[in-house]
């Protein structure tokens, strides 16, 4: 789907915009962060080696580009819920606009600023600590499902986007019918184990949500399919039930389906390296979606805007 055309407004102002406008950067002012180029220090942060070997990840990060347009200087605002590093804030950073980064489990927050260099805001689903009307785009990753009751922050979204502004939501799909679905619960990785009240919801259900806050949706979309999917399960089974239970792994907490720090990667370097070697063939399987009929996927996204604002 095609972005939304860019309006003009005026930057944010006081308090909020200063701290905000400190650490909100386009593609173009941190070159050094950009995608595929080095480091300051010339080696590749954990954060970005992770990512560059993953499959759902890429392939959100790709849909939620296409969902949100070009951006120019547009004020964005990125929430997240714990399965979240700051490898995406890096990536959606590169796209343009002058983004702040929310984040609803505070123990991640110092590192991701460290990795970003930029503030990230530990945030409450029913208390965004954002002014009314800030952000010409609002995108919320797979936080839903974390919440027994979304309501309170389907609302915050609105509040906090700017009329004629865009929300993009994203959730695992919650058709329990799916293959895989199935194949999780039976292996013993339920919602329970990937930090989720719910398993998801679907496109149609997250279409309610948004017209119930006001908003008007305007795009729908699916990923990670069938492959996709079946070899993300097996990734985060291995670690989920084998490697993160070694004694010398460090602890993690539940819902933890991947290494969420430098020193948990380190624990599974070698397996990691054994990953990193076949990744090639993990997404040659991966690709294999392309076969599949329709166009649903395991995870699913909407689009949605709110009223007003000069078109």
């Amino acid at each position: 789907m095609t972005g939304v055309e860019p309006r003009k407004r005026s930057a944010p102002q006081g308090r909020m915009a200063d701290e905000l406008g400190a650490g909100a950067r386009g593609a173009d002012a941190d070159r050094a962060g950009a995608p595929g180029a080095p480091w300051r220090d010339g080696q590749t942060p954990w954060q970005l080696r992770m990512y560059r070997k993953s499959l759902k990840k890429r392939q959100k990060v790709g849909m939620i580009a296409e969902m949100l347009g070009p951006l120019r200087d547009e004020w964005c605002l990125l929430l997240t819920a714990g399965d979240n590093n700051g490898a995406i804030n890096h990536e959606l950073r590169a796209l343009g606009g002058r983004w702040a980064w929310a984040e609803l489990e505070a123990d991640g927050v110092p590192a991701m600023e460290a990795f970003l260099g930029e503030t990230v805001h530990a945030a409450r689903a029913d208390a965004l600590p954002f002014p009314d009307a800030l952000f010409e785009r609002v995108v919320v990753i797979d936080v839903h499902e974390h919440l027994s009751d979304p309501r309170t922050l389907n609302a915050e979204i609105a509040r906090a986007l700017a009329p004629g502004g865009l929300a993009i939501v994203t959730t695992p799909s919650g058709d329990e019918r799916l293959p895989v679905a199935r194949l999780k619960r039976w292996v013993g990785m339920s919602p329970r184990a990937y930090g989720h009240v719910v398993q998801g919801f679907t496109t149609g259900e997250l279409g309610e949500m948004m017209r119930a806050s006001g908003l008007h949706v305007v795009g729908r979309g699916a990923y990670s399919r069938f492959f996709t999917e079946l070899a993300e399960l097996a990734i985060n089974f291995a670690y989920v039930k084998v490697l993160a239970r070694r004694k010398r792994h460090p602890a993690v907490r539940e819902g933890t389906i991947a290494p969420s720090s430098e020193t948990q990667l380190r624990a599974v370097e070698k397996t990691y390296r054994a990953y990193a070697a076949v990744y090639p063939l993990v997404r040659a399987f991966s690709a294999l979606d392309a076969l599949v009929p329709g166009e649903g996927g395991y995870a699913v996204a909407v689009a949605a805007r709110k009223p007003g604002g000069e078109r």
